[in-house]
C-alpha cells in the first residue's frame, strides 16, 4: 500500500505566506523560505507554494522564491499560480520544482495539460480544482484565486484532466477553505472515486481526525492543510503519529 502524504501548503501574496477564509480575508502567515525551511525540517512530505493573486493580477510567478526554496530544502514541492504556457513551466522546473500546478490556464486552455504531460511527464503536472456548491447539490469550478465561476461541474472537470495527462488533482473545497470545519468529504469522496490518479484534500482542517477523515471518508491519496502548521497548533510528527494510531499507512 501506497504511504499517505501529508502536505503543508503556503498561499503567497505578495511574497508573504497568508491564510483567509473561503478564499478572502487574509491575514499574514510568515516568510515563504522560512516557513518552507521549517516544514522541511519537521519531515513534510511534500510542500505546495500557490501564489494566490499572480493570474487575478495578470504578473509573473514567484520563480525567485522557487529558487530559495530549491537551494534550501530537500522535501520535493509543488509550486502554482498564475501559470499561462509551457514556457512557464519550464521555468518553474528549471527553477527547481518538482511538480507544477495550474488552475485557471487549464481551464481556459485544456491542452496546456496534455503538453505539460508530454515534455514534463504527468507526475510532474498537478491541475487545481477550487470548488464550490451550486444550489443544484453539485459543485462548480473557480477560476482566478476564486474569483470567477466557470460553471463546469467538478467531477466532469477530474475526469477530463486525467484524460489529458494531469498526474495528481489538488482539490480545494472554497465552502470549507479556513473554516475548520473539516474537509468537503461529499466532494473529495466523489472525485477521488471519479479518476485513478491521487487526489489531495485541501479546504477546512482544524483538527487533526479532519486529516483521518480526508483518508478514510473522503478516499484521498493525500491531505493538505496550512492554518494547524503555520500558526505551529500541531506538527508534522503529531499528525504522523496520530494516522499512524488509526491504521493509516504513512512514511516513518
Amino acid at each position: 500500500m501506497l504511504a499517505k502524504r501529508i502536505i503543508p501548503c503556503l498561499d503567497i501574496n505578495q511574497g508573504r505566506v497568508v491564510k483567509g477564509v473561503n478564499f478572502v480575508n487574509l491575514v499574514d502567515a510568515g516568510d515563504p523560505l522560512e516557513n518552507a525551511k521549517f516544514y522541511d525540517e519537521e519531515g513534510a512530505d511534500e510542500i505546495i507554494f500557490l501564489d494566490i493573486t499572480a493570474t487575478s493580477d495578470k504578473r509573473d510567478m514567484i520563480f525567485d522564491i522557487a529558487k530559495q526554496v530549491a537551494d534550501n530544502i530537500y522535501t520535493p514541492f509543488t509550486v502554482g499560480g498564475g501559470i499561462r504556457n509551457v514556457e512557464d513551466m519550464r521555468r518553474l522546473v528549471k527553477a527547481g520544482a518538482d511538480k507544477v500546478s495550474m488552475n485557471s490556464a487549464a481551464v481556459k486552455n485544456p491542452e496546456i495539460i496534455r503538453q505539460g504531460a508530454r515534455i514534463f511527464g504527468t507526475q510532474c503536472i498537478v491541475v487545481a480544482i477550487d470548488a464550490k456548491r451550486n444550489d443544484k447539490g453539485g459543485f462548480n469550478v473557480f477560476i482566478k484565486g476564486g474569483r470567477e465561476n466557470t460553471y463546469k461541474d467538478a467531477i466532469e472537470w477530474a475526469k477530463q484532466v486525467e484524460e489529458l495527462g494531469a498526474g495528481e488533482i489538488m482539490l480545494t473545497s472554497m465552502d470549507r477553505d479556513g473554516t475548520r470545519q473539516g474537509y468537503d468529504l461529499e466532494l473529495t469522496k466523489s472525485i477521488s472515486e471519479a479518476v485513478h490518479i491521487p487526489v489531495i484534500a485541501s479546504g477546512g482542517v482544524g483538527e487533526m481526525q479532519h486529516l483521518l477523515e480526508g483518508f478514510t471518508l473522503g478516499k484521498a491519496s493525500a491531505v493538505l492543510a496550512a492554518s494547524i502548521f503555520h500558526f505551529r497548533e500541531i506538527s508534522i510528527k503529531q499528525v504522523r503519529d496520530y494516522l499512524r494510531s488509526q491504521n493509516i499507512s504513512v512514511k516513518n
